[in-house]
């Protein structure tokens, strides 16, 4: 690894019920009197192109930033370390890489598993040689399955079409799997994106945020 390494942990916004080896995690959302206004997967992030599934495996660029795109990392409970996607404790790849807070800035592609959070850390050894790692995340693609980030996996940073939710109580939602593998069994299913609530089917029983251009999920009682 080159004396390379820097502390990381992951980060699932808003996050509710997340696996100890980032099966993906899922948070709260409210409901508005009626209807829903949204329930999101891992924490609302909007928008986003859909990542690819699992890349070919082949050695890590060591490039100028930790962990950059197409880099793999290892798997941990506290921390994370970059490996070379051929070696065997590879686990991820990084399918986006964005500096600052991830609340802050673009949002996961719509298949991710799960984000990393890279603190701000200063090893006597880095990328670039001037001792610091910056602030940032990257948004991670587990390269064998399960991926709870795939429509209907009950994880992952985002709740997208093909995605099931169940009823938290207290006016909340949450995802889960839609092949009723987990605890809680899935109670709606979003089967379309829309602008407006107006656009949505009318068996239509729950409305979930999911942002983007098309904001609305249309999610139907199973």
């Amino acid at each position: 690894m080159r004396g390379r390494w820097a502390a990381v942990r992951v980060l699932c916004a808003l996050s509710a019920l997340c696996a100890v080896l980032l099966t993906g995690c899922q948070s709260p959302t409210g409901l508005a009197g009626g209807g829903a206004t949204g329930g999101s997967g891992g924490g609302e992030v909007p928008g986003g192109a859909t990542a690819s599934g699992p890349a070919a495996v082949r050695p890590s660029g060591y490039g100028a930033v930790f962990l950059a795109i197409d880099e793999c990392s290892s798997f941990g409970t506290v921390s994370f370390t970059e490996v070379p996607c051929a070696s065997e404790r590879a686990a991820a790849r990084v399918v986006a890489r964005e500096d600052g807070r991830a609340a802050d800035g673009p949002p996961c592609p719509a298949t991710t598993d799960f984000v990393l959070h890279i603190s701000e850390q200063r090893p006597s050894a880095d990328e670039d040689g001037d001792g610091a790692v910056p602030q940032g995340y990257a948004c991670m693609r587990r390269l064998q399955p399960p991926h709870p980030g795939d429509p209907g996996g009950g994880g992952g940073p985002r709740t997208i079409v093909g995605d099931c939710v169940y009823d938290a109580g207290d006016g909340k939602v949450r995802e889960t799997a839609c092949d009723g593998s987990e605890k809680k069994k899935p109670q709606f299913k979003v089967v379309e994106a829309v602008a407006a609530r107006s656009d949505c089917p009318a068996s239509t029983g729950l409305y979930v945020r999911l942002g983007g251009e098309r904001p609305v999920g249309c999610a139907r009682p199973l």
